[in-house]
């Protein structure tokens, strides 16, 4: 029986949603290894993969923190305008560094979605496990198992985030020596990490979605000896407070980080303007902010 057909089998009998890291792992690499194989030869060589983390847009299920004042479908076509700009973004720091971009996708039906949403210089790996440090750990080995000498995994929830910052990050992970690269979200997560070796230990014991995981990471870090250069804060848009400073930032010019140059994420600015002159956005802003004031 041929490897692909004997590992798929293996899955399909898990009674799980989320099988195994270690029965899924073999399967998926081996699949990934062959649709890909094209892809990977040309990115291998290049020095920095850079993988966002994300999920197909699916009403009910995708950005359900913006709900409201978003309708779901709303919320759902939000999460493609910041895939397309982020991958737009990685796209535009590679033509000025080695870097290659990747979507770390899921739910694992879902391929479909990426492929005819996003743009085909971005390469694919399935990443879809119970446990989100288990999603991170595996996409860094996928991408290191690439020949990439760093690997970076990069939130989707962040469509302007400087072009600069992850030209930074592909810098620093090609200087000598192991080390990490980290760059902490407002809200206490973080938005990038960028490692050169896999250390699974940097995903272990993390409280997932609280305002602590930037702070676990690096005490992960540290019981490793391993050294890690902080990158400027930015910001998730994943509440409705930072969805009004994205609209703000893109409309009002009031930039999160005065030093930085944020990335022009035309795909989101062409949908809020959207929402703002058909959907009466700006009222349910306004009234959502109210709401929260009275409470």
């Amino acid at each position: 029986m041929p490897l692909l057909a004997f590992t798929s089998r293996l899955a399909t009998r898990r009674e799980s949603l989320f099988p195994t890291r270690a029965l899924l792992g073999l399967a998926r690499g081996v699949r990934d290894a062959m649709q890909t194989a094209s892809t990977n030869m040309d990115n291998g060589a290049l020095t920095c993969g850079i993988a966002v983390m994300a999920k197909a847009s699916i009403a009910g299920r995708t950005k359900t923190r913006l709900v409201p004042p978003l309708t779901s479908e709303e919320a759902a076509r939000c999460n493609t305008a910041f895939l397309l700009d982020i991958a737009d973004n990685i796209l535009a720091a590679s033509a000025q560094a080695s870097i290659a971009g990747y979507i770390a996708f899921g739910p694992p039906h879902s391929r479909p979605f990426f492929e005819a949403n996003l743009p085909s210089e971005v390469g694919l790996i399935d990443a879809w496990y119970a446990n989100f440090g288990d999603c991170l750990s595996c996409t860094i080995e996928r991408l290191l198992e690439r020949r990439h000498l760093g690997a970076v995994v990069l939130n989707s929830d962040s469509p302007t985030l400087p072009t600069s910052l992850l030209l930074k990050t592909a810098e620093l992970l090609a200087r000598p020596g192991d080390r990490a690269v980290l760059g902490p979200a407002l809200d206490g997560g973080y938005y990038l990490l960028g490692v050169k070796t896999h250390h699974d230990r940097l995903f272990l014991d993390i409280a997932w979605s609280t305002e602590h995981v930037t702070q676990q990471t690096l005490e992960r870090a540290a019981e490793l000896d391993l050294p890690v250069h902080i990158l400027p804060t930015w910001y998730d848009v994943d509440d409705v407070v930072a969805l009004k400073m994205l609209q703000a930032e893109l409309f009002e010019g009031q930039s999160f980080a005065p030093e930085l140059r944020p990335a022009q994420a035309r795909h989101t600015r062409a949908l809020i303007q959207s929402l703002v002159e058909t959907a009466d956005l700006k009222e349910r802003l306004a009234c959502n902010a109210f709401r929260r004031a009275a409470e």
